[in-house]
């Protein structure tokens, strides 16, 4: 197996190895759970990946998230992202699969909005378009570790509320259906999520951020934005672009991402799969403590 770096400071590409070995293999298991931790994005190429390949390489990071309420897929494992309908045919700009699409051009992390939030995601490319629809990354560890001490001391104790309502009517007002909102009401958690492994740290942030613990609405909303230009600035990003067969796995506690647009007649069709967060993951230090004294 060969670790290959896509920037010097985080991001890197696994080669030599399949993720059906690695879902076998406890040595190569051990391997890329450290670059996961160490590098938080893993990109691995020419896979020959099935539902059933993907599942399996899953469930050794961990309990694969259950596809909510109103997403395709709803009830099992596997989360489909596509832009063409039942009838084969990519869909129209306001199709509710191209505004979804449009709200995964947020930058943002997978599941905050949830009372278990996510590990890792892992996104499989099927069916790829010609031009663009690549996936951008940044490091939240890195932004971090760059900010003041002041603010970096600010942020640990600080707490930010997620809702996934907010970030889809940023799209369009109901794009969230209500039995979407009654299944998501809004959740709290710790602004800094610290890798227990390693000890290093991260700003936890996404667009379903809509309030910070403590702020008035809209000062807790400026605050927000201030914080995701800070760490989304020019030069600090991986950009994916993909390639039948390839896979990509991320770490939602140290990176957010965002797709790509790409040309609304190119279809396009990835599957990921999410890694449900645990206490072993440092979950339960980002719960309020309000929170942890009532459970």
């Amino acid at each position: 197996m060969d670790i290959v770096p896509l920037r010097p400071d985080f991001g890197v590409e696994i080669r030599g190895v399949t993720l059906a070995r690695i879902a076998a293999d406890d040595a190569l298991y051990n391997a890329v759970r450290a670059a996961f931790e160490e590098h938080s994005v893993l990109v691995f190429r020419g896979q020959d990946t099935d539902n059933d390949v993907q599942l399996a390489f899953t469930r050794r990071f961990g309990e694969p998230e259950i596809v909510p309420v109103g997403t395709s897929g709803m009830g099992g494992h596997f989360i489909t992202l596509t832009n063409f309908g039942k009838d084969g045919k990519v869909v129209a700009p306001d199709h509710r699969y191209a505004l979804r699409n449009k709200a995964n051009q947020l930058w943002h992390t997978d599941s905050s909005f949830k009372t278990t939030p996510a590990l890792a995601s892992i996104l499989s490319a099927r069916v790829v378009p010609e031009h663009g629809g690549g996936t951008e990354f940044v490091s939240t560890r890195l932004a971090f570790e760059s900010f003041p001490a002041a603010l970096q001391q600010r942020l640990e104790n600080s707490f930010a509320w997620h809702n996934y309502a907010h970030s889809k009517g940023k799209i369009a007002k109901d794009l969230a259906s209500p039995a979407e909102r009654d299944a998501f009401p809004p959740v709290c958690w710790r602004m800094v999520w610290r890798n227990p492994v390693n000890g290093r740290k991260a700003l936890y942030l996404a667009s379903h951020a809509c309030g910070v613990e403590g702020m008035a609405e809209q000062a807790g909303l400026a605050f927000i934005d201030e914080l995701t230009d800070l760490s989304t600035k020019q030069g600090t990003s991986y950009e994916h672009a993909w390639k039948p067969g390839d896979v990509v796995m991320w770490d939602n506690r140290a990176t957010m991402h965002r797709g790509r647009p790409w040309p609304g007649t190119e279809p396009r069709l990835m599957v990921r799969t999410t890694v449900s967060a645990s206490a072993a993951d440092g979950l339960e230090t980002m719960r309020p403590p309000k929170q942890q004294a009532a459970e």
